[in-house]
């Protein structure tokens, strides 16, 4: 990919790490973007070398702060003036997603609203990795190359060679991929059937179906206050479970959930690097998506099929 240069890779402040790695894998430079932030908080983005004619790929992800999107924005908006033939924005994790539907009166649709501002800034494609609702693909009017942190996911956890393994799903809401996991693994599938109290406190959990004398592993798409995960584990072992594990493809991981994580009855809890993990737990184990990231771009550019490299 070294002589190929009719691409160029960029990379936001907060995922320069994902980029780094993902060059080179590619072999080839990390492109030059310099951000310059004012003492008000304000911030303009310039790229250091010509893009004209060239595809550009912009590699960040959209976690909290809402500065890593507003810097995302920057960088399309910028290309766009420069004449870059084609902008694609790589987004591994793709923040505001989880409101991709009104469930109550008089709320925005978030993860729409992304959607417009990434389209009418200027991309051409959108590269990300599993989104909390297939549906909001639907929100953009470009093409959109879904990737599954499965491609990393289910090796690791065949490695692990476990017996009597039992994949769980923390809510009905996620049975569709932890039974996606479970066949693919061929084992049982377990469901929690949960409720909650208000956005990020679970009131009641059950668990549906058996884990006495299993290895349990809970499958999710994302981790934020691990108070589901924390609490499902917890129950699970005090129902028979011989061990507890998690693996979920974002590492949000924000508050309290640390030590929800290092406290909870969790052997350990298995992530990507969609978003960099800055906290300390022995239990948190991430593994790098830049080689699955990198294989994308790869077959973008040189106009391959994408769906042939997923696993499920």
């Amino acid at each position: 990919m070294s002589e190929n240069n009719s691409f160029l890779i960029f990379s936001g402040t907060s995922s320069r790490y994902l980029a780094e790695k993902i060059c080179k894998s590619l072999n080839c430079p990390l492109g030059n973007l310099v951000v310059t932030r004012f003492s008000d908080g304000e911030f303009a983005v310039s790229y250091e070398e010509s893009i004209r004619g060239r595809d550009v790929f912009l590699v960040q992800s959209t976690f909290p702060t809402s500065d890593n999107l507003m810097e995302l924005l920057l960088m399309i908006d910028a290309a766009k003036r420069a004449s870059a033939r084609n902008i694609i924005a790589v987004i591994p994790y793709f923040g505001w997603a989880r409101q991709d539907r009104k469930d109550k009166p008089r709320v925005s649709i978030g993860a729409k609203l992304i959607a417009d501002l990434l389209m009418v800034a200027g991309i051409d494609r959108l590269i990300t990795m599993d989104l909390h609702a297939d549906q909001i693909q639907g929100f953009f009017d470009v093409p959109v190359d879904h990737l599954y942190a499965s491609g990393v996911i289910l090796p690791y956890l065949q490695s692990l060679k476990l017996d009597n393994l039992v994949i769980a799903s923390p809510d009905v809401g996620g049975s569709k991929r932890a039974n996606t996991y479970a066949k693919y693994l061929g084992c049982p599938l377990v469901l929690c059937n949960k409720t909650r109290a208000r956005a990020n406190v679970v009131d009641t959990m059950q668990i549906i179906g058996d884990v006495v004398g299993k290895n349990v592993v809970i499958v999710d798409d994302m981790v934020d206050t691990a108070g589901t995960i924390a609490k499902a584990a917890d129950i699970m072992k005090e129902a028979g479970a011989l061990s507890v594990r998690a693996c979920a493809s974002h590492c949000v991981m924000s508050g309290p959930a640390t030590e929800r994580v290092n406290a909870s009855a969790l052997e350990e809890i298995v992530f990507t690097d969609s978003i960099p993990y800055c906290k300390d737990s022995s239990k948190v184990k991430q593994l790098s998506v830049a080689d699955m990231f990198a294989e994308t771009i790869r077959r973008v550019v040189s106009n391959e099929s994408i769906s042939s490299q997923y696993l499920v």
